[in-house]
């Protein structure tokens, strides 16, 4: 599954046309790489997001193409989430 497809469907990007901007801007990275919005992602992949003020990394848990709300937050465990001064 594309990354951007992937924040969208778990619910960590609101819009997948967002998803792909912060791709392009390189605030993503993918198992320490940055990520372009078509990069693929897998079970076990680590992804680390920069929000700005907050950096998120979460571990993808499972692959779907739709979710309920509800199920969203099963696809992935948030390993980490920090505050950046």
């Amino acid at each position: 599954m594309r990354i951007d497809k992937f924040l969208k469907v778990s619910r960590l990007i609101k819009r997948r046309t967002l998803a792909k901007e912060v791709c392009d801007q390189g605030r993503i990275q993918l198992n320490g790489r940055v990520a372009k919005a078509g990069s693929e992602v897998q079970v076990g992949d680590v992804l680390t997001i920069d929000f700005g003020q907050r950096v998120l990394r979460v571990r993808v848990e499972r692959l779907q193409e739709t979710v309920r709300k509800e199920e969203a937050e099963l696809l992935y465990t948030v390993l980490d989430d920090m505050r950046v001064l």
